[in-house]
Protein backbone atom coordinates (compact mmCIF):
# COMPACT_ATOMS: atom_id res chain seq x y z
CA UNK A 1 0.00 0.00 0.00
CA UNK A 2 1.71 3.48 -0.81
CA UNK A 3 -0.65 5.58 0.65
CA UNK A 4 1.20 4.78 3.68
CA UNK A 5 2.74 7.28 6.51
CA UNK A 6 6.34 6.81 6.14
CA UNK A 7 7.51 4.56 9.03
CA UNK A 8 10.84 3.19 10.30
CA UNK A 9 10.64 -0.64 10.34
CA UNK A 10 12.60 -2.75 12.47
CA UNK A 11 12.54 -6.62 11.11
CA UNK A 12 13.35 -9.58 13.06
CA UNK A 13 16.07 -12.06 11.68
CA UNK A 14 13.44 -14.87 10.67
CA UNK A 15 10.00 -13.85 9.13
CA UNK A 16 7.21 -11.46 11.40
CA UNK A 17 5.00 -13.69 12.77
CA UNK A 18 3.53 -10.68 14.68
CA UNK A 19 3.56 -6.66 14.52
CA UNK A 20 3.78 -3.94 16.80
CA UNK A 21 2.98 -0.11 15.24
CA UNK A 22 3.75 2.03 17.45
CA UNK A 23 2.94 5.66 17.63
CA UNK A 24 5.12 8.90 18.97
CA UNK A 25 3.96 11.72 20.81
CA UNK A 26 3.54 15.78 19.70
CA UNK A 27 6.54 17.17 18.10
CA UNK A 28 8.65 13.72 17.82
CA UNK A 29 9.34 11.23 14.93
CA UNK A 30 9.04 7.52 14.15
CA UNK A 31 12.84 7.12 15.28
CA UNK A 32 11.49 8.32 19.18
CA UNK A 33 11.63 4.87 20.24
CA UNK A 34 13.63 2.43 18.39
CA UNK A 35 16.16 2.38 21.25
CA UNK A 36 13.13 0.53 23.00
CA UNK A 37 13.54 -2.53 20.66
CA UNK A 38 16.45 -4.38 22.03
CA UNK A 39 15.14 -3.90 25.43
CA UNK A 40 12.07 -6.24 24.94
CA UNK A 41 13.44 -9.06 23.62
CA UNK A 42 10.42 -11.46 22.77
CA UNK A 43 10.61 -15.28 21.58
CA UNK A 44 8.33 -14.96 18.74
CA UNK A 45 9.55 -12.67 16.08
CA UNK A 46 7.94 -9.22 15.77
CA UNK A 47 7.86 -6.74 13.27
CA UNK A 48 8.03 -2.80 14.56
CA UNK A 49 6.53 -0.38 12.89
CA UNK A 50 7.09 3.45 13.99
CA UNK A 51 5.29 5.88 11.92
CA UNK A 52 6.37 9.80 11.58
CA UNK A 53 3.08 11.73 12.48
CA UNK A 54 1.83 14.13 9.69
CA UNK A 55 3.31 18.20 9.72
CA UNK A 56 0.74 20.33 11.10
CA UNK A 57 0.08 23.60 13.14
CA UNK A 58 -0.32 23.05 17.03
CA UNK A 59 -2.36 25.97 18.48
CA UNK A 60 -1.43 25.41 22.32
CA UNK A 61 2.07 25.59 20.66
CA UNK A 62 1.35 29.43 18.52
CA UNK A 63 0.59 27.89 15.74
CA UNK A 64 4.02 26.14 15.48
CA UNK A 65 4.23 23.35 12.78
CA UNK A 66 5.55 19.78 13.95
CA UNK A 67 4.92 16.55 14.03
CA UNK A 68 1.10 15.91 15.16
CA UNK A 69 -1.60 13.27 15.36
CA UNK A 70 -4.16 16.23 15.84
CA UNK A 71 -4.26 19.56 17.31
CA UNK A 72 -4.34 20.42 20.64
CA UNK A 73 -6.49 23.02 20.89
CA UNK A 74 -6.25 23.74 25.23
CA UNK A 75 -4.50 22.81 27.82
CA UNK A 76 -8.04 21.32 29.03
CA UNK A 77 -7.65 18.49 27.16
CA UNK A 78 -11.62 17.64 27.15
CA UNK A 79 -12.22 20.66 25.78
CA UNK A 80 -12.22 21.87 22.24
CA UNK A 81 -10.82 18.28 20.49
CA UNK A 82 -9.84 18.28 17.33
CA UNK A 83 -12.03 15.68 16.21
CA UNK A 84 -11.05 15.53 12.56
CA UNK A 85 -7.28 15.30 13.20
CA UNK A 86 -8.27 12.10 15.19
CA UNK A 87 -10.64 10.43 12.85
CA UNK A 88 -7.91 11.66 10.06
CA UNK A 89 -5.02 10.28 12.05
CA UNK A 90 -7.51 6.79 12.96
CA UNK A 91 -7.75 6.20 8.80
CA UNK A 92 -3.96 6.58 9.06
CA UNK A 93 -3.40 3.84 11.40
CA UNK A 94 -6.24 1.37 10.14
CA UNK A 95 -4.24 1.63 6.70
CA UNK A 96 -0.93 0.81 8.66
CA UNK A 97 -3.11 -2.30 9.75
CA UNK A 98 -3.82 -2.76 6.81
CA UNK A 99 -0.07 -3.30 5.44
CA UNK A 100 1.06 -5.98 8.27
CA UNK A 101 -2.11 -8.05 6.95
CA UNK A 102 -1.70 -7.85 3.49
CA UNK A 103 2.13 -9.25 4.42
CA UNK A 104 0.50 -11.53 6.49
CA UNK A 105 0.49 -10.69 9.87
CA UNK A 106 -3.26 -11.47 11.08
CA UNK A 107 -4.97 -8.65 12.86
CA UNK A 108 -4.68 -10.84 16.73
CA UNK A 109 -1.08 -10.72 15.73
CA UNK A 110 -1.36 -7.08 15.89
CA UNK A 111 0.01 -4.70 18.96
CA UNK A 112 -1.15 -0.84 18.13
CA UNK A 113 1.11 1.04 20.91
CA UNK A 114 1.74 4.76 21.51
CA UNK A 115 2.99 7.28 24.03
CA UNK A 116 1.10 10.57 24.74
CA UNK A 117 -0.64 11.78 21.54
CA UNK A 118 0.34 8.03 19.84
CA UNK A 119 -1.23 6.72 22.87
CA UNK A 120 -4.41 8.48 22.03
CA UNK A 121 -4.68 7.37 18.71
CA UNK A 122 -3.89 3.72 19.58
CA UNK A 123 -6.64 3.72 21.62
CA UNK A 124 -8.99 5.45 19.74
CA UNK A 125 -8.42 2.95 16.75
CA UNK A 126 -8.18 0.11 18.41
CA UNK A 127 -11.58 0.40 20.21
CA UNK A 128 -13.45 0.93 17.07
CA UNK A 129 -11.36 -1.76 14.80
CA UNK A 130 -13.47 -4.46 13.41
CA UNK A 131 -11.35 -7.27 13.61
CA UNK A 132 -9.65 -8.30 17.13
CA UNK A 133 -6.21 -6.99 17.94
CA UNK A 134 -3.92 -9.08 19.58
CA UNK A 135 -3.49 -5.98 22.58
CA UNK A 136 -2.89 -2.56 22.99
CA UNK A 137 -0.77 -0.27 24.65
CA UNK A 138 -1.35 3.29 26.13
CA UNK A 139 1.47 5.32 27.72
CA UNK A 140 0.99 8.37 29.36
CA UNK A 141 -2.26 9.44 27.31
CA UNK A 142 -6.18 9.18 27.38
CA UNK A 143 -9.02 7.86 25.43
CA UNK A 144 -9.97 11.35 23.37
CA UNK A 145 -13.83 11.54 21.97
CA UNK A 146 -14.76 9.90 24.90
CA UNK A 147 -18.30 10.97 24.54
CA UNK A 148 -18.35 8.74 21.57
CA UNK A 149 -16.25 5.59 22.43
CA UNK A 150 -19.32 3.61 23.69
CA UNK A 151 -21.34 4.17 20.69
CA UNK A 152 -17.84 3.99 18.32
CA UNK A 153 -16.74 0.65 19.49
CA UNK A 154 -16.54 -2.51 17.74
CA UNK A 155 -17.41 -5.89 20.01
CA UNK A 156 -14.40 -7.47 17.73
CA UNK A 157 -12.21 -5.56 20.35
CA UNK A 158 -14.18 -5.66 23.66
CA UNK A 159 -12.29 -8.15 25.32
CA UNK A 160 -8.54 -7.15 23.83
CA UNK A 161 -6.10 -6.44 26.09
CA UNK A 162 -4.92 -2.92 26.93
CA UNK A 163 -1.98 -1.85 29.06
CA UNK A 164 -1.92 2.04 30.52
CA UNK A 165 0.87 3.44 31.91
CA UNK A 166 1.42 7.07 33.59
CA UNK A 167 3.85 8.91 35.62
CA UNK A 168 2.38 10.06 38.60
CA UNK A 169 4.53 13.67 38.24
CA UNK A 170 3.20 13.87 34.86
CA UNK A 171 2.16 17.62 34.10
CA UNK A 172 1.55 17.03 30.55
CA UNK A 173 -1.55 14.70 30.53
CA UNK A 174 -2.05 15.01 34.61
CA UNK A 175 -2.76 11.33 36.15
CA UNK A 176 -6.36 12.05 36.99
CA UNK A 177 -7.33 12.47 33.18
CA UNK A 178 -6.04 9.21 32.43
CA UNK A 179 -7.46 7.53 35.37
CA UNK A 180 -10.48 9.02 33.88
CA UNK A 181 -10.04 7.20 30.36
CA UNK A 182 -9.16 3.87 32.43
CA UNK A 183 -12.76 4.28 34.06
CA UNK A 184 -14.75 4.90 30.88
CA UNK A 185 -13.12 2.50 29.41
CA UNK A 186 -13.88 -0.33 32.37
CA UNK A 187 -17.32 1.10 32.08
CA UNK A 188 -17.49 0.01 28.67
CA UNK A 189 -16.82 -3.67 29.34
CA UNK A 190 -13.02 -3.43 28.60
CA UNK A 191 -10.19 -5.00 31.19
CA UNK A 192 -7.30 -2.74 31.43
CA UNK A 193 -3.82 -3.39 33.59
CA UNK A 194 -3.02 -0.61 34.57
CA UNK A 195 0.49 0.71 35.83
CA UNK A 196 2.20 3.70 38.10
CA UNK A 197 5.58 4.91 37.81
CA UNK A 198 7.32 7.50 39.59
CA UNK A 199 8.37 9.55 36.44
CA UNK A 200 6.64 12.98 34.75
CA UNK A 201 5.84 12.36 30.46
CA UNK A 202 8.57 10.20 30.00
CA UNK A 203 8.79 6.13 29.97
CA UNK A 204 11.08 4.93 32.84
CA UNK A 205 13.07 1.34 32.82
CA UNK A 206 10.61 -0.39 35.06
CA UNK A 207 7.89 0.59 32.45
CA UNK A 208 9.98 -1.08 29.60
CA UNK A 209 10.06 -4.81 31.57
CA UNK A 210 6.00 -4.31 32.29
CA UNK A 211 5.42 -3.75 28.24
CA UNK A 212 7.84 -6.63 27.33
CA UNK A 213 5.81 -8.97 29.67
CA UNK A 214 2.70 -7.71 28.41
CA UNK A 215 3.67 -8.73 25.09
CA UNK A 216 5.15 -11.25 25.50
CA UNK A 217 1.94 -12.53 27.14
CA UNK A 218 -0.28 -11.45 24.61
CA UNK A 219 1.27 -12.70 21.44
CA UNK A 220 2.98 -16.32 23.16
CA UNK A 221 -0.05 -17.74 21.62
CA UNK A 222 1.16 -17.61 18.43
CA UNK A 223 4.78 -18.61 19.39
CA UNK A 224 4.01 -22.29 18.80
Amino acid sequence: MNDCLPCVEINPATPARASVIWLHGLGADGHDFEAIVPQLQLAVPVRYVFPHAPHRPVTINGGYVMRAWYDILSSDLSRGEDGAGVLESEQQLRALIAREEARGIAAECIVLAGFSQGGAIALHTGLRYPERLAGIIALSTYLPLAGQAPAAAHAANRATPIFMAHGDEDTVIVRPHALISKQRLETMGHEVEWHDYPMAHSVCHEEVGDIRKFLARILGEHQD
